[in-house]
């Protein structure tokens, strides 16, 4: 369970710059990479979205920075209402959210609205060698309209859980509070994801908000 119900609760009792910050990064693009559970919260997660949207995506993260507690700043995605966030969702025809789960096996479970681009992102990590499925599970499917990551102007995105089994291979120390020191494992699973994306070339008129999807999870 969430400690805060929104945004503004969640800014009524921790302080910008001590205990979170709010990193964004735009680009002319209409794909936006966010990681709305960044830092201490579900750490690597910030790290792979910065890193997969370089300089062809926007970028946004909400981090906290907190010493000790920073699953106190968790905001649901059905909830997450950090106005910048929101801002940055809503200018982008899709979102690809990156979060963390806390499975210790190596695994992604790939959520979200948009089906096409869940499955060729299932296929392109399976193909190199990252145990990859569509999720079935409750929670974690990303098929709430109000999930941040369908947010964007098509109405539909695509929701990375990324498994604390897999993250620990991507670091030499996934729990540093300095810059973690990344392994061939990050920049693989990083590549294989940004080449899926920019070979779907997508573009805000050529995607459509699926019909009859309207379930929350």
């Amino acid at each position: 369970m969430d400690r805060y119900r929104n945004f503004e609760e969640l800014a009524r009792n921790e302080r910008e710059g001590s205990d979170f910050v709010i990193l964004l990064r735009e680009a002319d693009s209409a794909v936006a990479v966010m990681a709305p559970h960044g830092g201490g919260i579900e750490p690597g997660t910030m790290d792979i979205a910065d890193a997969l949207a370089g300089s062809d995506f926007s970028f946004y993260a909400f981090s906290s920075i907190k010493t000790v507690g920073n699953r106190h700043l968790h905001l649901t995605s059905n909830r997450f209402d950090e106005p910048v966030g929101l801002r940055v969702a809503s200018r982008a025809a899709v979102v690809v959210a990156v979060h963390g789960n806390r499975e210790e096996d190596e695994a992604v479970f790939i959520g979200g609205l948009h089906e096409p681009l869940k499955e060729r992102i299932c296929q392109a990590l399976n193909a190199a060698g990252f145990p990859a499925e569509i999720s079935r599970i409750p929670g974690i499917r990303g098929i709430s309209p109000e999930n941040i990551c369908n947010r964007g102007t098509a109405g539909a995105g695509v929701q990375l859980e990324v498994s604390l089994g897999l993250r620990k291979k991507m670091f030499e120390n996934l729990n540093s509070r300095s810059i973690r020191k990344r392994t061939g494992v990050f920049y693989a699973f990083v590549d294989t994801i940004k080449r899926t994306l920019l070979t779907a070339a997508i573009r805000p008129q050529t995607i459509t908000c699926p019909k009859g999807r309207r379930r929350r999870s």
